[in-house]
């Protein structure tokens, strides 16, 4: 049973969430590109050996972690939305854990994320392939 807001009953929940999801990729990409930075000079340019590896991993832990703790990425806090299971609830550790292994799929295979994107654009939710097969979407956060 899917609990997620009504699109048609609740557009309010969608609204520009799509594109508030572009803009929170870019202060994601840009934090994990930072901390991935960081690490290179603490390891004395050795990580700069391993970069691929290494942003992939910082990606990885970021995106798990921030989801899990408040549904939502840095980024995503920024841009006003947050992701929430089939449920309506707000991401355990699991989901999180699924819903970046997902991502990261998604774009270490460009035409895997061309199509997510297109989706995601053309889609009453605004979601993704990720979304999609877990059962997920990004909603407005509400504002207290």
């Amino acid at each position: 049973m899917n609990t997620l807001p009504d699109p048609d009953l609740a557009p309010e929940f969608y609204a520009g969430t799509t594109s508030k999801r572009f803009l929170a990729w870019i202060v994601d990409v840009v934090l994990i590109f930072i901390v991935s930075g960081l690490l290179v000079l603490f390891t004395f340019f050795l990580g700069a050996l391993i970069w691929p590896v290494l942003y992939l991993a910082v990606a990885f832990i970021y995106r798990t972690l921030t989801l899990a703790n408040g549904s939502a990425t840095w980024g995503m806090r920024f841009a006003g939305v947050e992701l929430r299971d089939r449920f309506g609830h707000k991401f355990d550790f699991g989901t999180a854990l699924l819903h970046t292994l997902g991502y990261l799929i998604s774009v270490s295979i460009p035409i895997i994320q061309v199509v997510s994107v297109v989706v995601m654009i053309g889609s009453q939710r605004g979601q993704g392939l990720t979304d999609m097969l877990l059962g997920t979407a990004a909603v407005n956060r509400r504002v207290a």
